[in-house]
This record gives structure tokens, C-alpha cells and sequence, in this order.
């Protein structure tokens, strides 16, 4: 998997239920504009607000719908047999990776634990082909996987541990796992990164915000070996503009506006809803809307 993946948003319902033809309507909009591939149910999908039957069920209706071979899905939590138990259904969905986020609610946690918890879990999945990629957030998780961790699980087990999103917003991480992790894929979070993916050898970005400018992306992947200065500057005013607010309920709007349908702007608690300040930033964003419609 490389290129340029979306991290999808989740549609919900007054009562937080996912809402199955938008969620694929969406998907498919942003497989057929610019984006290589899609992660399901990461922090953008709010999966850890959902319990997991629920979270079965997202899966299922993307595995159903969708080529697998375009996908990865989140599924890691805190509970070790839960994160197996996710990560053997998608398996069995046909999913070729699945992100894992760490064990993030006790802490401070070791490298040795963090190895023996990511190897519990290959051993789990025993000779299921199922990749793992980690998921390192540590705004959110608490926890920095350290290169060193991943350089020896990636040792360990080189047919299990493919790749790492990196929602640390740290490039200079990014360059080092790519440089001294040899067959790792690194994705970035950012597509601003997009621009130094071939120096630095990056597989591409995994962004909630290619869920608009995906089109725009797409040029620049295609051009990575000599990416278009404007339609960088472009992407990364973009970028910023809609980070600039609560990024999840910031992009279920602005997709709510593209797809012309306001259930999309529904957040799952503790998420809230955008103030009217908030919508006009974002509405205010100059050339969105005309890349949206590419």
C-alpha cells in the first residue's frame, strides 16, 4: 500500500449509530478522486468511540463494498484480546493491514512491554497474512514508539510489521524510520509531507484532510519526483486552514457541504458540534470548494 489514503470519517445518526450508504457513498467518492487507498476507523473514523460490534459492523460494510486491497483498518485498543479479536476479524473481511494503535491507557510503559504486547499479538494471529502497521499518536495514545521498538519488532517479525502511520506531526521521526528501518512503509500524516516523499522515502501520506483535497494530492504524488511548488503552497495553506479548527467535527462539515448532506455534520460525544465562528472559517477557505469538485 502506498499513495495517498484517507482517513475516512464516520456518519452517524442523532444517536451515534453509524449511517451505511453514507459511509460508502464517501468512500467511493474518494477512491475515484485521487485517493490510493483508505484507513477505516482510525482516529478521523472515531473508532474508539465505538463499542466493538459496532465497530464489526463499519468493517463489514467496507469490506463488502469495497476493494480490500485499497484498505486498512484501525484496530487497536488498549485491551490486548480485543485488538486480537478485531485483528482476526479483519482478516477474515479480507483486510491486507490493519493499524494498531498501542496499549495506551496504562502508563509509563516500557519498550520491553510495548515488544512483548505487539508480539503477543503477531502470535495471536499465528499464520493469518494480515500486515500491521503502527499507529503512533502520542497526543492522543501518551506513548512515542520509539525507533528502536520498531526496528526490533520489525527484525522480529518482518512479515507481520509493514508500516507505521505517524500522527506525531514529527518529520524528522518520519526520515528516521524510513532511513534506518529498512522495508518499512512510512506514512506521515500530513499531506503537506508529500512535497520530500521521494528524498525522504515516504509510501505516501494517511491524512484526515485528503478527504477533500484529495484531487489536489493526487497531482502531487504523481509528480513526487518534482512536485508543483504552487500546488504545494496550495495544499499546505489548505492544510492548515482546516486543522486551524477541531480537526474530526471540522472535516464531517466540510464533507457534510461537498456531499450536500448535513447528517454528515453529526459528531459523536465528547466531540461538539462547530460553533458559527468556526463554519465561516472554514467556509471561508479560498479554492476549497473548487478542489473538492475535481
Amino acid at each position: 500500500m502506498q499513495g495517498i489514503i484517507a482517513a475516512v470519517p464516520t456518519p452517524v445518526d442523532a444517536k451515534g449509530a453509524p449511517l451505511r450508504d453514507l459511509f460508502l457513498g464517501h468512500c467511493a467518492w474518494a477512491l475515484d478522486h485521487g485517493c490510493d487507498g483508505l484507513n477505516v476507523l482510525g482516529s478521523t473514523g472515531e473508532a474508539n468511540s465505538f463499542d466493538t460490534a459496532t465497530r464489526k459492523r463499519v468493517m463489514g460494510w467496507a469490506a463488502e463494498s469495497l476493494d480490500c486491497a485499497r484498505l486498512m483498518v484501525g484496530t487497536g485498543t488498549p485491551s490486548l484480546d480485543e485488538t486480537i479479536a478485531l485483528t482476526r476479524h479483519a482478516d477474515d473481511l479480507g483486510y491486507g493491514v490493519a493499524l494498531v494503535l498501542p496499549p495506551y491507557y496504562y502508563k509509563p510503559v516500557s519498550d520491553e512491554g510495548l515488544f512483548d504486547w505487539y508480539a503477543a499479538l503477531h502470535e495471536a494471529l499465528g499464520t493469518r497474512r494480515i500486515a500491521v502497521y503502527f499507529y503512533n499518536y502520542p497526543q492522543m495514545t501518551g506513548i512515542t514508539l520509539s525507533v528502536a521498538l520498531i526496528a526490533r519488532l520489525r527484525a522480529a517479525f518482518p512479515e507481520r510489521f509493514c508500516g507505521i502511520k505517524d500522527s506525531s506531526g514529527d518529520l524528522a521521526y518520519c526520515r528516521q524510520l524510513a532511513r534506518d528501518v529498512p522495508g518499512l512503509q512510512v506514512f506521515p500524516s500530513s499531506e503537506t509531507s508529500l512535497s520530500e516523499a521521494v528524498p525522504s522515502g515516504f509510501a505516501g501520506c494517511i491524512s484526515a484532510t485528503v478527504n477533500l483535497t484529495a484531487p489536489l494530492c493526487a497531482q502531487i504524488w504523481a509528480a513526487r519526483s518534482a512536485p508543483p511548488a504552487d500546488l504545494v503552497a496550495q495544499i499546505t495553506a489548505q492544510r492548515g486552514a482546516i486543522s486551524s479548527q477541531p480537526l474530526i467535527p471540522a472535516i464531517k462539515y466540510l464533507v457534510a457541504r461537498q456531499r450536500g448532506d448535513a447528517r454528515w455534520a453529526k459528531v459523536v460525544p465528547p466531540f461538539a458540534p462547530l460553533t458559527e465562528a468556526q463554519r465561516a472559517a472554514l467556509n471561508a477557505i479560498p479554492d476549497l470548494a473548487a478542489a473538492m469538485a475535481l
